[in-house]
This record gives C-alpha cells, sequence and structure tokens, in this order.
C-alpha cells in the first residue's frame, strides 16, 4: 500500500509536523511506501520521497503523475478558497481514496466554526472526502454540522509520543543556558499573538523572586520574533530568557524532558501535540484553559497574570510524575482506516 500525505514537513517542527512524521514513520515500519509533498513555503532538497513543488500547477501535476492508493490531507489552520479548491482537486482525481485530519482543535468556536453549516462550500467539499479523522469531540460535532455522515467521520487523536533520543545535542546556546538554570522553564510554539508570549516573559521576573536561578527557553519562530527579542532586552532579567528559535524536534524533546516545567499560555488554541508530549515525558504542564486540553494540565484563565504566578509557585514545589508507557494505538488506527477504505 502506498499512502501520500500532503501537509506541512518539517522543518520547522509543530504540532502537525511531528503526527505527519510518526505516520510516516509508522507506515513504512509496517512496510508500506509513505511519500509526502510539503505545501508549505518552507523548501528543502527533493530527497527521500519528500517533494517540494513550487507551485499550485506544480503541485496538481505531482498529484497527478505520482501512484498511491490513498491520499491523506492534513489541515493545520483556517479554511482559504485556496485550500478548499485544492480539496476538490485532489477529490476530483480517480481510482484514490481520500483523507483529511483537521488539527485544528480551536476552529469549531471560532467565528469560521460557529458558521458551519451543510449548504455552504465548506460542507460540499468535506462531503467529498472519504474519511474525516478530528482530533477531539468538537470537531466531530463541526463535521456533523456540515452534513457529514457519521460512517466517515473518525475520531484519533493526534500521535507525537515518541521518546527523546538520548544521542541528541543541543547547540551550545541552548546548552549553556540549560545548564545555567534551574528551574529550567520551557514554551514551545509558534511566535505569534495568540499565544500571549509577553506574559509569560514578565512572569519569569516574578518568579526568579522565589527561584533565583530559574530560565525560561522559548522554543520556535514567528512574526514576534523581533518584538520579543525587543521586550527580552529591555526586561532586569534579560539573561535569563532565551529566544531559541526553531530547534529540531529531537532536540525539542530532550529539552521537554529535561525542564522542570511547560507553559501554554494562549488567547486561541486547539490540541497542542506540544502539550500532550510533555505530559508523556513526566514534565508538568500549565495552559490556558481552552476546554480540550488532556488530563493533568494545571489549567489558568486566559491573560490572568496572577493565576499563572501562582500555577508556577505551586509546579515547582512539587515532585514530577512518571514518564507514561508509549504505544502506537493511534497509528494503529490510521492504517486500520487505511485498509478499510481499500
Amino acid at each position: 500500500m502506498t499512502v501520500l500525505q500532503l501537509g506541512p514537513y518539517p522543518p520547522p517542527w509543530g504540532g502537525v509536523q511531528a503526527n505527519l512524521v510518526s505516520i510516516r514513520e509508522y507506515l513504512r515500519s509496517q512496510g508500506h511506501d509513505a511519500p509526502v509533498i510539503n505545501i508549505t513555503r518552507h523548501r528543502q532538497t527533493q530527497a527521500d520521497g519528500v517533494y517540494y513543488p513550487g507551485s499550485a500547477v506544480a503541485l496538481v501535476a505531482l498529484l497527478l503523475r505520482l501512484r498511491y492508493d490513498v491520499l491523506h490531507l492534513h489541515l493545520g489552520g483556517g479554511l482559504t478558497l485556496r485550500l478548499l479548491a485544492l480539496y476538490l482537486v485532489c477529490n476530483a482525481i480517480p481510482g484514490r481514496k481520500t483523507v483529511l485530519t483537521f488539527h485544528s482543535g480551536g476552529y469549531p468556536s471560532s467565528p469560521a466554526g460557529r458558521s458551519a453549516r451543510s449548504a455552504t462550500l465548506r460542507g460540499f467539499v468535506f462531503r467529498r472526502f472519504d474519511a474525516l479523522i478530528a482530533v477531539n469531540e468538537e470537531l466531530v460535532a463541526l463535521f456533523g454540522r456540515f452534513g457529514v455522515s457519521k460512517d466517515r467521520i473518525h475520531l484519533i487523536q493526534p500521535h507525537a509520543l515518541s521518546a527523546p533520543d538520548p544521542g541528541a545535542v543541543y547547540p551550545s546556546l541552548i546548552s549553556a543556558f540549560i545548564r545555567a538554570h534551574k528551574p529550567l522553564v520551557i514554551t514551545v510554539g509558534l511566535l505569534e499573538p495568540e499565544y500571549d508570549l509577553p506574559l509569560q516573559i514578565k512572569a519569569i521576573g516574578r518568579v526568579r523572586q522565589a527561584f533565583p536561578d530559574a530560565g525560561l527557553l522559548m522554543v520556535g519562530s514567528g512574526s514576534l520574533e523581533a518584538a520579543l527579542r525587543g521586550e527580552i532586552d529591555a526586561a532586569p532579567w534579560h539573561d535569563h530568557v532565551l529566544l531559541a528559535g526553531d530547534v529540531p524536534h529531537d532536540v525539542t524533546l530532550r529539552a521537554i524532558a529535561e525542564s522542570d516545567l511547560m507553559l501554554r499560555t494562549t488567547l486561541y488554541d486547539g490540541d497542542a501535540v506540544s502539550v500532550r508530549e510533555a505530559l508523556h515525558l513526566g514534565t508538568p504542564v500549565i495552559a490556558t484553559d481552552n476546554g480540550m486540553r488532556p488530563p493533568g494540565v494545571r489549567l489558568i484563565p486566559t491573560q490572568d497574570a496572577e493565576a499563572l504566578d501562582t500555577a508556577i509557585q505551586e509546579a515547582l514545589n512539587h515532585r514530577r510524575s512518571a514518564i507514561p508507557q508509549a504505544t502506537d494505538e493511534n497509528l494503529r488506527a490510521v492504517l486500520e482506516l487505511y485498509k478499510e477504505l481499500l
């Protein structure tokens, strides 16, 4: 069986990328072919069955030229007209089964999600897929409002619970920062307004009053990088916040595992894979309550500095939990879905 995945391929790493790579590696371990088409602006040299078309025309030509049994698309953001047009093209190719995983856990509560109706272009496009994978119950209900039949909707949470590679090597700047800071607080995500990162930068300054050696490691990139760097430089504790940029996934997992706490403060968020990775690795997580956090997360209200400070203090004064055993249950569910479609 050949499964062609279409979506964001690392680098940079994120939740959608981690799930896509997990599926690819699992398929290969089971003896199946698993090529990938990257559809982001991040380009690499084509190799090992990963393709980087440079235009929409090149993408469609690639979809028509490659041989595959199942086309699995990954959607991690909003639904644009360009994406809807792409999905229509994908579903019009004869002899292929099509699957879409919608990773945007916060979409159902957004204005676009609340306007979901069967008699919309989005509803028409979703109903063209052979199967839709929802990462939470809210998305299951959303697909229902778009008129998708229940037998085509599958609730399968993303899998990205890899163990950290003990051989992963930190860049020298990160290595020095980690050695110099205990407790170590980490945040992993895009440097965008919806992640309320200035709240974390201010919080670490207050945390250092009780924990003088505390530091905040910020992993990720985004449009706010320059502004956040300026805010960090202006803070008296600027030496104790490191804006690390994009970091390879295995290095990020090692950093999460070796951190004392992860923060996920957001104004708008879905079911973040990094949160599940941290819990799996036994790292406590404090996150803004978005109504869909997994069990074990310490929840705080949106933009509540006092609640964040209290939660950090309490988390750093408690022992870490044991690391649970990883399973491939979610990956097996995806593979079984492919087999059922064929």
